[in-house]
C-alpha cells in the first residue's frame, strides 16, 4: 500500500521534468539559428558579407609560404593577392629585344580589395627567383599589354596587374614570386607563390 501510493506521487514528477526537457529542444534549434558561420563555404553570400566582412584571418589560418600560383593571401586590411600566372615574354615592341642567355617574362597578379578602405597598389612590390638553383631576376617593363603594379584600389574592386623581369636562362623557368607590401606593420607577411613560366 504505501509503495503503491510513493509510486503515484512520483508519476507527475516524471511527466513535468519530460515537458521541461521537450521545451528545451525546441528552443536549442532556434539559437543556434541566430549565428552565421562564417566558414560554411556554402552559406548565403549576402549573409556572410553581413556578418563576416571585418572577420580578419588569424595567421594560422592561412599560409604565406609554399603557395601555388592561383592560390591567394589575404592581408589583414583586407587586400587579397594572387599570382595568376607566369609567361615568357616574347610580343616586344619595335625598340625591344631580347637578350642572349636571358629569359624574358610576365607575371600576372590579381588583387581584390575586400576591405573597407582604399588600397593604394604603387606600395606593393615582387622579389622574383629562381626555385631550382638559385638566381633573381632584374626587373624591367616591357611596353605591349603592360599594367604595373600603381594607382588605387577601391573597396570590392578586383584587377589583374603585371611586373615584368628578366632571369637567367640557366636558372631555369620555375621560380617564387615573394609579393612585398610598404607599411609600418614590420609583423606584415610577405607571402611566396611558386610556379613555372609557361609559353604564351
Amino acid at each position: 500500500m504505501i509503495a503503491a501510493v510513493i509510486l503515484a506521487a512520483t508519476l507527475p514528477l516524471t511527466a513535468c521534468s519530460g515537458d521541461d526537457s521537450d521545451s528545451s529542444k525546441d528552443t536549442t534549434p532556434k539559437a543556434a539559428g541566430e549565428s552565421f558561420d562564417c566558414d560554411n563555404p556554402n552559406g548565403d553570400q549576402a549573409s556572410w558579407v553581413e556578418h563576416c566582412a571585418d572577420k580578419k584571418p588569424a595567421p594560422a589560418e592561412q599560409a604565406s609560404t609554399g603557395l601555388a600560383f592561383g592560390k591567394s593571401y589575404t592581408w589583414p586590411d583586407g587586400l587579397r593577392v594572387s599570382v595568376v600566372d607566369a609567361h615568357v615574354f616574347t610580343n616586344y615592341t619595335e625598340f625591344e629585344e631580347p637578350e642572349k642567355g636571358k629569359t624574358d617574362f610576365r607575371v600576372r597578379l590579381k588583387l581584390t580589395n575586400t576591405g573597407k578602405s582604399t588600397v593604394k597598389l604603387d606600395g606593393l612590390s615582387t622579389i622574383i627567383e629562381g626555385a631550382t638553383n638559385g638566381g633573381e631576376a632584374a626587373s624591367t617593363e616591357f611596353e605591349n599589354g603592360s599594367n604595373p603594379l600603381e594607382g588605387r584600389l577601391a573597396p570590392g574592386v578586383t584587377v589583374t596587374k603585371t611586373d615584368d623581369g628578366v632571369l637567367g636562362t640557366r636558372y631555369g623557368k620555375k621560380i617564387v614570386v615573394t609579393v612585398q607590401r610598404a607599411s609600418e606593420n614590420f609583423d606584415l607577411e610577405f607571402p611566396e607563390f611558386t610556379g613555372s613560366m609557361q609559353w604564351a
